[in-house]
C-alpha cells in the first residue's frame, strides 16, 4: 500500500486563483476554502 498526497488550498477571496498554490506539486486530492482572513474556520481542513 503506498501513501497518498494530499493537498490543501485556502484562499481568501474568491477572485484569487487557488490552483495557483498546488502549481507543479502532484496530489492525490486537493481541498480547499475560501474564507476571509479573519475567519477561523477551515472546513475542508477539518474534514
Amino acid at each position: 500500500m503506498t501513501g497518498q498526497r494530499i493537498g490543501y488550498i485556502r484562499v481568501s477571496t474568491f477572485d484569487q486563483n487557488p490552483e495557483r498554490q498546488l502549481e507543479g506539486v502532484k496530489v492525490d486530492r486537493a481541498f480547499s476554502d475560501k474564507a476571509s482572513g479573519k475567519d477561523v474556520k477551515r472546513p475542508q481542513l477539518e474534514a
